[in-house]
């Protein structure tokens, strides 16, 4: 079935042969659904901490801070914003042009509200030899949407997010990414430093860094600190194989296969390089402007602060087990902290023996930790917080997404309508074992849980294989905690016109 060229391009990859043949295989066969114990809630998977707890895990990460731990911000960037300007794209194609739907009405009704409006004035000026005020009022307005996306204007139709304007202050704007440096002044700087990685594409990779050069300094001067800013790339090994609807390998024009990107589940790769001791993760558009900022920066605190204190009961444990000394009475009471604390529950471990149970502990508690963020379901697509079965049968915390779920089976589809939160991707890591050495992530991936999806290719129908979601599937054999956030929290850009919500214009 491989051709010689086959095997080269795999080669040029640093994919194999094995990894190919299985890659189709999974996607002929599908992944199973996953069995659901129940959906997360207040008191069962999901803490709500007091205003008292509060205020205490503040004052521990506070701490932890000024020991001088190494922490990390790490965000996935390497999203193009095609999908922010569906709607747009489709007004210029279409065979009409006065705005016509509600979202295009209510693009150009508010388009003074931008931030990008003064860069998108100029760049009308250039190409058009007319201002916005003029444009509008003469009907051009495709005029104006090509100079917002196409690549003699602005070029927003093919940038990253976290390139674009965002937000505007009274003597600057900022971008998604400027917002991000921000941030890691406000909860994730120890020793005077921030630190922040982004994971980009390859193409935007020299935008970024000149953004970054732009505006470092400042940034670092106004806040009294150094920025150490890094970036990788999704590595070509972690693509995926596209096939035909019959499973057989998709090949491009050329007679090349076609490779996709493997999803966002491809960075626990790069998240695995990352040397910290804590590593905050957040999507690179879920930000506002400075004066929405404190309820983030709070519980950004709070969520981190229940991390490390939990982390150090932990180790705490693994020292005590290492030393093969523990009484009945201190596994019992680890055994308490993993169901209560850390919501790991096996209904067998209460007739384990002690030898038994001091294994199946070392086992559980030795494992990377997550304490993730959950809001309020308001509606908003993402997925949500569920206790679900293992393969070795314990049930534990996971973030699970709807085709992880089997839609025949009614109880768990009740499970999931009526789930009380969901998934706005505000996670808060620690990715080191009791005696500092980094955990093999790759280890913790549950290969059993990504998704096939149908795309298309130049009129082709094809099905496309994603590795388990970087905080589904790629995180499933962590120990995962769940805290209640407010919904101010989560103010994520999915549509240009998102950026005239109140959460994102000026004060």
């Amino acid at each position: 079935m491989l051709t010689q060229q086959d095997l080269q391009q795999l080669a040029q990859r640093g994919i194999s042969e094995e990894q190919l043949l299985h890659q189709l295989q999974q996607i002929k066969e599908g992944f199973p659904y996953l069995r659901i114990e129940a959906a997360a809630r207040v008191g069962r998977g999901i803490v709500s901490p007091t205003v008292a707890e509060r205020q205490h895990y503040i004052e521990v990460w506070k701490k932890y801070l000024s020991e001088g731990h190494q922490i990390v911000k790490f965000v996935p960037a390497s999203g193009a914003a095609s999908r922010m300007f569906k709607d747009l794209f489709a007004f210029l194609s279409a065979d009409y042009d006065q705005p016509t739907t509600a979202f295009e009405h209510e693009f150009f009704d508010n388009i003074k509200k931008f931030a990008f409006r003064k860069q998108l004035c100029k760049k009308c000026v250039e190409n058009e030899g007319k201002h916005i005020h003029e444009l509008l009022p003469a009907g051009e307005y495709k005029a104006i949407v090509r100079n917002l996306l196409n690549k003699e204007g602005l070029n927003y139709g093919q940038l990253p997010k976290g390139l674009l304007t965002f937000h505007e202050y009274a003597d600057s704007v900022r971008t998604a990414m400027e917002e991000h440096l921000v941030e890691a002044a406000q909860y994730a700087a120890s020793d005077g430093q921030a630190n922040i990685h982004f994971t980009v594409s390859h193409e935007h990779l020299p935008l970024f860094r000149a953004k970054v050069e732009e505006r470092v300094a400042a940034f670092a001067k106004e806040y009294g600190l150094k920025y150490n800013i890094s970036f990788s790339e999704q590595k070509p090994a972690t693509d995926t194989v596209a096939a035909n609807p019959d499973g057989t390998p998709f090949r491009n024009d050329d007679g090349s296969i076609l490779f996709r990107p493997g999803g966002h589940g491809a960075l626990i790769e790069n998240l695995g390089e990352i040397a910290a001791d804590v590593v905050f993760i957040k999507n690179i558009d879920n930000v506002v402007p400075d004066h929405l900022k404190a309820p983030t920066t709070e519980y950004k605190q709070v969520i981190a602060g229940m991390l490390v204190e939990l982390q150090a009961q932990t180790f705490a444990y693994l020292r005590l087990l290492q030393k093969r000394e523990c009484t009945h009475a201190q596994l019992v009471e680890m055994l308490h902290f993993l169901e209560s604390k850390l919501c790991c529950l096996n209904a067998e471990a209460e007739n384990f023996d002690d030898e038994d149970l001091e294994a199946y502990l070392i086992q559980k508690l030795n494992r990377p930790m997550r304490v993730c963020g959950v809001v309020k379901n308001a509606g908003e697509p993402g997925g949500g917080p569920f206790l679900a079965y293992n393969a070795d049968g314990t049930i534990s915390l996971q973030i699970l997404e709807s085709s992880q779920i089997d839609k025949s089976n009614e109880e768990y589809m009740r499970m999931f309508r009526e789930g009380t939160h969901f998934n706005p991707v505000d996670l808060v890591c620690a990715t080191k074992d009791y005696e500092g050495h980094a955990f093999p992530l790759k280890d913790y991936v549950d290969p059993q849980t990504g998704f096939i999806s149908q795309k298309s290719k130049n009129g082709r129908d094809l099905l496309a294989l994603e590795l388990p979601g970087l905080w589904n599937g790629a995180m499933s054999d962590w120990n995962t905690v769940f805290v209640e956030v407010p919904l101010e929290t989560f103010n994520p850009v999915k549509t240009v016109n998102d950026l005239l919500r109140p959460q994102h214009q000026p004060e």
